[in-house]
């Protein structure tokens, strides 16, 4: 009786919420209504390989921050704890701007493992982000040499302005040098931190099989559930779709404000499409992939939170991390602010 008690006040709160967030001028129960009209558009297949694929992505890079986490001279580290703070971050970063979730889940971690500090978990995510950059640029430069008469263009414009390429090139050691040089006595303080936050670098092998391994598996699960929606609106599900749409969702991600890219991440995606759809059903795929992915993130993300936390331990801890990344943000752009100089100085 208490459990059918329980359930009935979570359906209740939930639909008052949704009511709440609607009169606030928050259009829930509209994205609601849309994901189950999108929903009835998709195969079944479809949404079934996606969620297991958006699954093996998420927990994949998790374990690939387990790994990292692992070889740092923490306390506690639990593979559990970080898919739950992994997929809190994912899930938190689909409806939310400026990649807030990133910086949640590295207060999650800072709060949650003995010995860990901030300046520790942004050299972990420095780390963390090696594979799927060298992924995206082995992804770019594909794309760069498929296109034909690219490869010759490019040549043809470094050869042209050799002088130019040069001085930029030494221009960026330089100031690189230069940088290093003003900063070395502030950070010194900071050092030992950084180097354990990277620690697992420290192993070249180590670094391969528990970071960069399953680093791969997340991307390659990231460019299936490409194809896999791709093929539901019977467009080519070509390596060259796919992977001209997962740069596409890349550069969104990476520029763009808005929660999870959405509306850069369409006009993108219907630009990558152009030769093989229509723009209409390039956008009808874009927003139905983002729309499935993005429920799935947060439903893994609520069942992880309750699971490996509480729901009210999980709660708790999930809006005091959001409220302290909302503050560390905040504070780190008014530090940017002070210190960039006025418009009328040089």
């Amino acid at each position: 009786m208490a459990r059918l008690r329980r359930i009935a006040l979570w359906v209740a709160g939930t639909a008052l919420a949704i009511f709440a967030l609607d009169q606030l001028g928050i259009p829930v129960h509209e994205w609601i209504d849309e994901l189950f009209r999108k929903l009835g558009e998709i195969p079944a297949w479809a949404i079934v390989v996606g969620v297991i694929l958006q699954t093996a992505t998420t927990a994949l890079a998790a374990l690939a921050w387990f790994g990292i986490l692992r070889a740092s001279p923490l306390g506690g580290v639990n593979y559990r704890i970080v898919l739950a703070s992994y997929a809190t971050a994912v899930a938190l970063n689909s409806f939310l701007p400026a990649n807030i979730g990133t910086w949640v889940m590295l207060l999650m971690f800072t709060a949650l493992f003995a010995g860990a500090t901030f300046p520790m978990m942004l050299s972990g995510i420095v780390v963390q982000k090696i594979p799927f950059t060298v992924f995206n640029l082995a992804l770019y430069l594909y794309l760069f040499l498929s296109v034909a008469g690219s490869f010759s263009v490019k040549l043809g414009f470094l050869a042209d302005h050799t002088g130019l390429v040069v001085g930029i090139l030494v221009g960026g050691v330089f100031l690189i040098v230069f940088l290093t040089r003003i900063f070395r006595k502030k950070l010194e303080g900071l050092r030992e931190q950084v180097v354990d936050g990277g620690a697992v670098l420290r192993s070249p092998r180590r670094f391969l099989i528990d970071v960069v391994a399953p680093s791969l598996g997340s991307y390659l699960a990231r460019l299936a559930i490409v194809g896999v929606f791709l093929a539901a609106y019977g467009i080519p599900a070509t390596f060259h779709d796919i992977a001209t749409v997962t740069a596409s969702n890349s550069i969104s991600n990476t520029f763009s404000a808005t929660p999870g890219g959405v509306g850069v991440t369409q006009a993108l995606n219907s630009v990558a499409l152009a030769g093989s759809t229509d723009s209409a059903t390039a956008t009808a795929y874009s927003i139905s992939q983002q729309l499935v992915t993005s429920a799935w993130n947060v439903v893994f993300a609520v069942v992880m939170v309750s699971w490996v936390f509480g729901w009210r331990g999980g709660k708790d801890l999930v809006e005091t991390s959001y409220t302290d990344a909302k503050a560390k943000s905040r504070e780190m752009r008014e530090r940017h602010k002070r210190r960039a100089p006025a418009p009328d100085q040089p």
